[in-house]
C-alpha cells in the first residue's frame, strides 16, 4: 500500500472509522487522479483536473455547456411558437377538450374569462431550414440554421421557484446539485486556475424573482463543485484581491507556511477536509491572476463589441455576459451558467418583452456566431431558455394595456446550439393553441439526460451517494433525446 495511504495499524486509536475511510477515499482518488493526469499529458491531450475515473463514460461531442438561463419564462406564444389559430379565436375561451382539467395558478384559476390572444407580433420563415421566429427576434433568425429548436419542453412545476429549480437541478424541492455541480464533478475542469463552474447573473427589477444561490450550487456533493460567481463590479469574485500592503510574494509565503501547518494537522487528525481547504486556497492563489485576465476586455476588438452590441461594453449586461461567456470557454471552464431575469410577464406582456427581446436577442445571437467564428462552437453546448412557458389565454382583461399570460408548464420552447446537436431543426409541434405537445415531448429530464449525453457521460451512471441512497441529475427518469443529435 502506498506511503500516503495510510492503514488501521498506522492511526490513532481516537481515528473514527468514518474519518480513515474518509481519509483512504482522498489517498486512493489522488493515486487514480495522477494515472488519469499521466495518460492524457501522454496523449498530448489537453489535461483535466478533477473529475471521476471512467469519465467520459462514451466519446463526448461537447465539452463545455453555455448555459443562457432565461428565468421568469418567456413566452414561446410571442417568440418561436406561432399559432394563426389564435388569431381566428380571439376572444374566445380556452376549449375544455384542450384543457382537459389541467390546473391553473391562483392568479388565473379565479378569472371569469380566459379569453384567447394571438401575438401581437409577426412571425417569418428563416434560413435554409425555414424555422418560424418572432419578429422580436431579428438576429437570432440570422443563425437559425445553426440552432436546434425544441417546440415541445415539458416540466412539472406552475410555479416559479419550484420550476426554476427543477431545470436546475433535477428536483423541485432544494437540496440537491445543480446540473453545473453534476457536470464539473464528473468531467473536472481543464483549466486549474479559474473553477470549472462559474456563474454570471445580469437583468431582474424590484419584485423579479430570485435567484438563490441554491441553483448553482453543489448541494451534497463536495464543496469544491459548487458555481462560483462572477460580480459585475469590484473585485469579480470578492475578496480575491490581496490586501493594501500585501504583495503576490507575500501572499505566496503566507499560504506555503499555511498549506504546511494544514498538513501536520491532517496528519494527527485525518480529516479529508482539511486537504480540501488546501485545494481552495491553492485555487484562490491562482485565480488572483487568472481571473483579473479573463475579466479585462481591453484587448477585444471593435468587431467583437460590434457583434455582441452595444450593451457588451457594460458591466453587469446580458450582452457582456455572453462575451464573459466566450472567454470562460476559450480558456477551458467546462460549464457556464448565465442567468438573466425579468421575463415574468403577468402584465404589459407586448412592451415588457419587448425590452428583454432588445436586451437579449443579439447578444445571445452573437455568442453562437462568435463560437463558430472561432471553432469552438462544435465542442460548446449552448441552451437558451426558461423554466415553463405562458398561457394562450391572457391574465387580466383582453384588449387592456395591462394584460399578461400566466404560467404555463405543459409546453414551452428552448433552443440549443453546437456540440452535437442537429443544427437547422425544429423539434417537436404542440397544438393549435401552444397549450399541450401533440408530437415528440421533451420533459426537463429528457433535456438534461441530453445534455449529459453529449458530454459523454450516461446520466444513470453518474451518481453519488447521500444519505443511503444513490441520487443522480435524472432523478429516476429521463431518456436520451436521439432525435436532437446530429
Amino acid at each position: 500500500m502506498p506511503s500516503n495511504v495510510p492503514t488501521p495499524a498506522s492511526l490513532s486509536p481516537a481515528l473514527s472509522r468514518r474519518q480513515w475511510l474518509g481519509q483512504t477515499g482522498i489517498g486512493l482518488g489522488t493515486i487514480a487522479l495522477a494515472s488519469l493526469l499521466g495518460e492524457s499529458q501522454a496523449s498530448g491531450a489537453r489535461s483535466a483536473f478533477g473529475g471521476l475515473p471512467g469519465l467520459p463514460h462514451h466519446a463526448p461531442r461537447a465539452k463545455r455547456v453555455i448555459f443562457l438561463c432565461q428565468s421568469g419564462a418567456p413566452s414561446q406564444i410571442e417568440l418561436f411558437d406561432y399559432k394563426p389559430e389564435l388569431e381566428e379565436r380571439e376572444g374566445e375561451e380556452l376549449p375544455e377538450s384542450v384543457r382537459m382539467g389541467q390546473r391553473l395558478t391562483t392568479m388565473t384559476s379565479g378569472q371569469a374569462r380566459k379569453a384567447l390572444c394571438p401575438s401581437a407580433f409577426q412571425f417569418a420563415k428563416h434560413g435554409n431550414c425555414g424555422a418560424e421566429v418572432s419578429e422580436l427576434l431579428p438576429h437570432t433568425a440570422k443563425i437559425v440554421d445553426d440552432l436546434c429548436i425544441v417546440r415541445s419542453v415539458q416540466t412539472e412545476a406552475i410555479n416559479h421557484d419550484p420550476a426554476i429549480t427543477f431545470l436546475q437541478t433535477g428536483s423541485q424541492q432544494p437540496g440537491r446539485p445543480s446540473m453545473g455541480a453534476w457536470v464539473t464533478y464528473g468531467l473536472g475542469s481543464e483549466n486549474a486556475n479559474l473553477p470549472a463552474f462559474t456563474v454570471l447573473l445580469s437583468g431582474g427589477a424590484p419584485g423579479d424573482q430570485p435567484l438563490y444561490g441554491r441553483l448553482w450550487g453543489s448541494a451534497f456533493l463536495p464543496p469544491r463543485y459548487q458555481g462560483v460567481k462572477l460580480r459585475s463590479s469590484g473585485d469579480p469574485v470578492l475578496y480575491l484581491s490581496n490586501p493594501p500592503g500585501v504583495s503576490r510574494e507575500d501572499r505566496r509565503d503566507m499560504l506555503n507556511v499555511l498549506a504546511e501547518l494544514n498538513r501536520q494537522h491532517a496528519q494527527s487528525e485525518h480529516d479529508a477536509r482539511i486537504n480540501a481547504r488546501i485545494e481552495q486556497y491553492e485555487q484562490a492563489f491562482q485565480m488572483q491572476a487568472a481571473v483579473p485576465e479573463l475579466a479585462d476586455l481591453s484587448q477585444e476588438s471593435e468587431e467583437t463589441f460590434e457583434l455582441y452590441g452595444p450593451e457588451s461594453r457594460k458591466p453587469g449586461t446580458f450582452a457582456r455576459n455572453c462575451l464573459l461567456a466566450r472567454r470562460l470557454v476559450e480558456r477551458g471552464v467546462r460549464f457556464v451558467q448565465l442567468y438573466h431575469r425579468d421575463w415574468d410577464h403577468h402584465t404589459k406582456i407586448v412592451s415588457r418583452i419587448r425590452t428583454q427581446a432588445e436586451q437579449t436577442d443579439q447578444p445571445a445571437a452573437a455568442l453562437v456566431a462568435d463560437l463558430k467564428r472561432l471553432g469552438l462552437l462544435d465542442e460548446t453546448l449552448v441552451i437558451w431558455g426558461g423554466e415553463f412557458g405562458r398561457t394562450p389565454f391572457v391574465q387580466g382583461e383582453l384588449g387592456s394595456d395591462s394584460f399578461g399570460r400566466d404560467h404555463h408548464p405543459r409546453c414551452f420552447t428552448m433552443w440549443l446550439a453546437g456540440g452535437g446537436v442537429k443544427p437547422g431543426l425544429t423539434y417537436g409541434r404542440t397544438d393549435d393553441f401552444s397549450y399541450n405537445v401533440v408530437e415528440n415531448p421533451v420533459h426537463v429530464h429528457d433535456l438534461q439526460a441530453t445534455v449529459l449525453h453529449l458530454l459523454g457521460i450516461n446520466h444513470l451512471q453518474l451518481t453519488f451517494r447521500s444519505q443511503g441512497r444513490d441520487f443522480r441529475l435524472t432523478d429516476v427518469a429521463g431518456n436520451v433525446v436521439h432525435g436532437l443529435l446530429g
